[in-house]
C-alpha cells in the first residue's frame, strides 16, 4: 500500500463526504486507486500524512504561482487577520485590489469581486444577458467555466444544435439556451452566428483552454471571436480564471492583443484563498446592482484576507523578471520532457505557455476536446503512478493542466525529469 494512513482516512471520508472528496478530480477516478491526503506544503513541495514528499506540479490548480506558503503572503494574511476575518462592509483592500486589476488589465474598467471562478463566470453570463436583453450563449466543447447550470452543458449532435445537460440536475430548458461548438472551428462558429447571431447574448471562452489539458487556439481564431461578436452585438467574455495574472500582467488578452468586453479571474488573485472577480467595460458593468437591474451579491465577496493575500502576491509578481523566470523554468521542463520522449520513441504532444503545460500521450495534433480524448489514457495512468512512486505529483487526470511556480528550482526540474525517464522505463 502506497500510503496506509491516507487510505484509512479516505475510507472514513467516504462515509461522510460524497465520494470522499469535496471536488471530483481529487478522487483520482481518472487514474484509478486512491488519493493521498496532504499534511503541509512549502515552496515547490507537498507532504502527505504518511510523511512522503512530492515535487508538486499542480500548485493548488494554479494559485500557488509563488510556491506554497510564501512568507510574504503568510505574513500579510496574519497581520490582516488581527483586524478581523470578515466584515460584510466595504474595506480598503477591495479598492486596492480593484485598482491593481484595472491597472494591469486595460480592458477592465470596472471590476466586482466574488468568492470563486464559478461565481465570476455565472455572474458575467447573467450580466451579459441583462445588458443585451438576449438569452442564448455560446461556449466551446472542452472549456470549463465552473459548475453553474447555464455552463455545465455538453455539445449537442451538431454545430447548430443546442447543448445537452452535462450533469443531472441541470434543467433541459437551461441547456437549450446554450450552444456548444468545437474549438478552433471557424466554419461552425460562422454558421451559428449567421443563423442566430442576433439572439446570442454572450460568447464565453477560455482563450487558452486549460480544463481539457492545455489546448492552444489556432492563429487568428481569437481575433475571429472578437470580430464576429462585435458584428452581432454579442458580449465577448474571456474566462481567464486560470490564465489571468499567471501568463503575464494582462493574461492571454495581453499576449494576444485581443480586447474582450468582460473578463473573469480567480486563482492567482487570491493567493490560495477563495476568490473570483469579473470586470470589463464600464457601460456593461454599470448594469449591475445597485446601479442597474442585474442582481449579484456575496456576503464574503472582497473578504479582507483573500484581498490582502492576492494583493501581496501580485506585488511579488511585479518584481523584475518574475514572468521571465517562470517562462525559463517552463522552457527547461519542456526541453527535458521532449528529449526524454523522443529518445524513448514514445508518441507525445507537449503544449506549454509560460508556466502552464500539458503532456499528451498522442501522436496527433491537439486542437479540441475530440483530439484530447484520443490520447493513450492507459499509458497516462501508468505514468502517473510511476511518478507518484518517485515523488513527483502531476495532475491525477490526463485532462488537466500543470502549473509551475517561482519556487521550482533547476534542481526540482532536473530531479523530476530523471523521475520521468525512470517512470517511462518502468512501464
Amino acid at each position: 500500500m502506497r500510503y496506509p494512513i491516507s487510505s484509512k482516512l479516505f475510507q472514513t471520508a467516504k462515509q461522510l463526504i460524497p465520494g470522499g472528496v469535496n471536488s471530483p478530480v481529487r478522487a483520482f477516478r481518472n487514474v484509478g486507486g486512491e488519493p493521498f491526503f496532504v499534511r503541509r506544503a512549502k515552496g515547490s513541495r507537498i507532504e502527505d500524512i504518511d510523511g512522503k514528499s512530492y515535487i508538486d506540479f499542480i500548485g493548488t490548480w494554479g494559485p500557488a504561482i509563488l510556491g506554497h506558503a510564501p512568507m510574504s503572503v503568510i505574513n500579510a494574511v496574519h497581520e490582516a487577520a488581527k483586524n478581523g476575518l470578515s466584515f460584510g462592509i466595504p474595506n480598503v483592500l477591495e479598492v486596492e485590489m480593484a485598482q491593481m486589476i484595472t491597472q494591469w488589465v486595460p480592458s477592465v474598467e470596472k471590476v466586482r469581486m466574488t468568492n470563486s471562478g464559478t461565481e465570476a463566470t455565472m455572474s458575467a453570463i447573467r450580466l451579459a444577458r441583462g445588458f443585451t436583453k438576449r438569452d442564448k450563449i455560446v461556449k466551446f466543447d472542452g472549456c470549463y467555466h465552473g459548475h453553474s447550470d447555464s455552463l455545465l452543458v455538453a455539445a449537442g449532435s451538431g454545430a447548430l444544435t443546442h447543448g445537452e445537460p452535462d450533469s443531472a440536475g441541470v434543467p433541459a430548458v437551461f441547456a437549450a439556451q446554450t450552444i456548444v461548438l468545437p474549438l478552433n472551428d471557424p466554419e461552425a462558429l460562422e454558421s451559428v452566428f449567421a443563423k442566430c447571431g442576433d439572439e446570442i447574448s454572450a460568447l464565453i471562452v477560455e482563450p487558452y483552454p486549460a480544463n481539457a489539458g492545455l489546448i492552444l487556439p489556432k492563429p487568428g481564431f481569437l481575433q475571429l471571436l472578437r470580430d464576429i461578436t462585435a458584428k452581432y452585438g454579442t458580449v465577448l467574455i474571456f474566462d481567464e480564471v486560470m490564465t489571468g495574472f499567471r501568463l503575464g500582467k494582462a493574461g492571454v488578452q495581453g499576449l494576444e492583443g485581443i480586447t474582450p468586453d468582460l473578463s473573469c479571474f480567480g486563482k492567482v488573485i487570491g493567493g490560495g484563498l477563495p476568490v473570483g472577480a469579473f470586470g470589463g467595460r464600464a457601460d456593461i458593468m454599470d448594469h449591475l446592482a445597485p446601479l442597474g437591474p442585474v442582481y449579484q451579491a456575496g456576503t464574503l465577496s472582497g473578504n479582507p484576507l483573500a484581498m490582502v493575500a492576492g494583493i501581496t502576491q501580485l506585488h511579488e509578481l511585479e518584481k523584475a523578471g518574475a514572468y521571465e523566470t517562470l517562462d525559463g523554468i517552463g522552457a527547461r521542463l519542456e526541453a527535458g520532457i521532449r528529449s526524454i520522449f523522443l529518445k524513448k520513441g514514445i508518441p507525445h504532444r507537449f503544449n506549454r505557455v509560460g508556466s502552464m503545460f500539458c503532456l499528451f500521450f498522442a501522436d496527433h495534433e491537439i486542437v479540441n476536446l475530440q483530439s484530447v480524448m484520443k490520447q493513450d489514457l492507459e499509458l497516462f495512468k501508468k505514468f502517473f503512478w510511476a511518478l507518484i512512486d518517485r515523488g513527483v505529483y502531476i495532475a491525477p487526470s490526463p485532462y488537466e493542466t500543470g502549473f509551475l511556480s517561482l519556487a521550482h528550482s533547476n534542481e526540482d526540474i532536473d530531479q523530476s525529469l530523471e523521475a520521468m525517464e525512470q517512470a517511462l522505463m518502468s512501464i
